[in-house]
């Protein structure tokens, strides 16, 4: 017998196929059937009402640290995966900056079958540039591929040998995936806590200059020209990176690059007080770059949101500022903080989002998913835009709480998350709650 879910109802927005309309949604046995006005259920299917809802692809996230193996007191696959699909997520991007780093065929199995076990967002594995993420010799790419990964990176550790790097856009560009990188030139921001300005000097903090983050990428963006591989930076944070990535885009550099929400919406003023939960790597920035990462989304200059959802538990967080490690967990706020000071604020417009959180994320990492042409994959997001609601972090299925997002009121929540036609978050009540002041 097949597996049948109809979305009956909501507002369809996929710009895969530049489609924004009321439509039904039939998802048959893992993959999306038709989207039509009016479809009759089928015998036995699943329906759920989803009248006043937003039914877009499922959301993807690029850029994810789950901790597993080695730190599983922050976060493991399980539980990333469920704060993934609670935060609309249907796919995650699962960094390799684990103890020890998935380096080889053998983590990257380890972490794609962790990932299957779960049964919640899909969860795919990216392998390391360089084996141990010593930045000295290339990892085994061609094995890591052949065993799942979709991507490599040393996230966290910038790779500073220009020879390396070169020598990993060549072996990339042989399997057809993205090199990622964190853009940071450790000689100018190795003893800084966040942003170098006055914020810092009031604090009397050591700060990272935004050229530490520049020189990186111009240095990134040339060895791509050279080459031909994708390159993939990533959580871009400067005026000048923003702009450097415009033009590099214009000279035909195969590039795309990912924002935030927490450098899209906060600047390094939220460190004031010393806040652990507003540091970060790259750190938050002044208002103008800020703004200018704003304008690079806007206009597809930055491909992408992703999370960087980094978890670090309480204690860690709470040592002094110069001690507690770089990070914040994103994956159960990231939709609502796009909707409410993003969308909300006139940055961009809701297909614009989900084109930037769904469509762009799958084309960049050559992911299935991404859009809802009949026989694609049925992952699905839908969410109430109009429903308020408070960030409190003891409500996360994240382990992790550290956010500085607490107390936020925000505007648009997840209701349904469906993987593979299967629903992971929500259930049969999706249709929205009634408003404040509503009866």
């Amino acid at each position: 017998m097949s597996r049948s879910l109809l979305l009956r109802g909501g507002r369809v927005v996929d710009p895969s196929q530049k489609l924004d309309a009321k439509r039904d949604v039939l998802l048959v046995d893992g993959k999306v059937a038709t989207v039509r006005a009016k479809l009759d259920a089928p015998e036995n299917a699943r329906v759920v009402e989803c009248a006043g809802l937003v039914v877009t692809p499922g959301l993807i996230d690029v850029h994810v640290h789950l901790r597993e193996p080695g730190e599983e007191h922050k976060e493991t696959i399980a539980t990333g995966a469920a704060a993934a699909a609670a935060g609309g997520f249907t796919a995650v991007c699962a960094m390799p900056n684990t103890d020890p780093p998935i380096d080889d065929p053998a983590a990257v199995g380890f972490v794609a079958a962790e990932g299957r076990r779960a049964g919640s967002a899909r969860v795919y594995p990216v392998g390391c540039i360089s084996a141990g993420r010593d930045g000295k010799r290339l990892a085994l790419i061609g094995e890591m591929v052949e065993a799942g990964a979709v991507a490599v990176t040393d996230d966290g550790n910038p790779v500073m040998d220009s020879g390396l790097m070169r020598t990993a856009l060549e072996y990339a560009l042989a399997f057809g995936i993205p090199v990622a990188d964190h853009p940071e030139d450790l000689g100018l921001s190795l003893t800084g806590h966040m942003n170098e300005g006055i914020v810092a000097t009031r604090l009397g903090l050591p700060g990272k200059p935004n050229a530490a983050e520049d020189i990186h990428i111009v240095r990134d963006l040339l060895l791509a020209e050279l080459t031909g591989g994708h390159i993939h930076l990533q959580h871009v944070s400067t005026r000048f990176g923003v702009e450097s990535i415009r033009q590099a885009k214009a000279r035909g550099v195969h590039v795309t690059a990912e924002a935030t929400p927490h450098h899209l919406v906060l600047t390094h003023d939220a460190v004031i007080g010393y806040r652990t939960d507003a540091k970060m790597n790259p750190p938050l920035r002044a208002a103008e770059d800020m703004a200018a990462v704003r304008a690079g989304l806007a206009d597809g200059t930055l491909d992408s949101v992703a999370t960087d959802h980094a978890p670090h538990h309480y204690d860690e967080k709470e040592a002094a500022f110069a001690e507690a490690p770089n990070g914040i967990v994103g994956l159960e706020t990231a939709l609502g903080i796009m909707l409410t000071r993003v969308v909300g604020e006139g940055v961009i417009d809701l297909p614009t989002l989900v084109e930037r959180m769904s469509c762009a994320p799958a084309r960049a990492f050559n992911l299935p998913g991404g859009t809802l042409a009949e026989g694609s994959p049925a992952d699905v997001t839908v969410f109430d835009p109009k429903e308020t609601w408070v960030v409190d972090p003891r409500a996360f299925l994240s382990k992790s709480r550290n956010t500085p997002f607490t107390g936020w009121e925000l505007t648009g929540r997840p209701k349904l998350t469906v993987v593979a036609g299967r629903i992971v978050f929500g259930d049969d009540e999706a249709r929205p709650r009634r408003r404040r002041g509503e009866r």
